[in-house]
């Protein structure tokens, strides 16, 4: 038996979703709280398998929740629970540690899916942000790659890509933005690419890079 504990600000949400739950003889909601901090005051006193938890809510809002989950119990199962798509959103609670996104639009069955999955340790992600991403990636595969940014050994192709949206003056949440990845990731990105170049800050990275021949002057903010 899977037990769920149910973390929403809206109560018709959770009679909803209880429900759903009812229904399944794998699943047993032990637990409901209307915040973060509400879920982390009764965890010690009702064990729980997975969390099903709501990005946004009073007191203490899902990303604030995970971290401080992932920090005092390891081992319990995280499915974010959002009416928010952005890209954004969703690389900051799975970089903060949930093992699932699901949106509230989503049909029941798979929100239960969701439940199944991260409690069977695998990732999820819902099958509409799935196919949205997926088309983006498609998109920018299937558009024009700029000639400006030659192979250079040693790059791989993310960091070619992260080092020409550099070179166009982006910040690292702008490129993240555009990229539909996480700030830290691209930070590392960007450390990784100073390493390998062994230029010692971002101005002697644009120099180097122009140097090189793997970007133009005309590509430079």
């Amino acid at each position: 038996m899977i037990r769920v504990f149910l973390v929403d600000d809206h109560t018709l949400m959770r009679d909803g979703l209880r429900a759903v739950l009812a229904t399944q003889p794998d699943l047993a909601v032990v637990g409901e709280a209307s915040n973060g901090q509400e879920l982390l005051d009764q965890l010690p006193d009702t064990p729980a398998d997975v969390v099903l938890l709501d990005m946004n809510m009073p007191v203490l809002d899902g990303l604030a929740t995970t971290i401080r989950l992932r920090e005092r119990f390891p081992n319990l199962r995280i499915l974010m629970l959002s009416m928010l798509e952005y890209e954004r959103s969703i690389g900051q609670v799975l970089d903060a540690g949930a093992h699932g996104y699901v949106l509230k639009n989503a049909d029941k069955m798979e929100i239960v899916t969701g439940i199944l999955t991260v409690a069977a340790g695998k990732q999820f992600l819902c099958s509409e942000l799935g196919l949205a991403m997926l088309r983006k990636v498609l998109a920018m595969e299937e558009s024009e790659p700029s000639p400006s940014v030659k192979k250079s050994s040693g790059l791989s192709f993310r960091e070619r890509e992260v080092l020409q949206l550099i070179s166009n003056g982006l910040t690292n949440q702008a490129i993240a933005d555009k990229l539909f990845t996480s700030k830290r990731t691209i930070e590392t990105h960007r450390q990784n690419i100073i390493e390998k170049t062994g230029v010692k800050n971002t101005a002697a990275l644009i120099k180097h890079a122009m140097d090189q021949g793997w970007i133009n002057v005309s590509d430079v903010a």
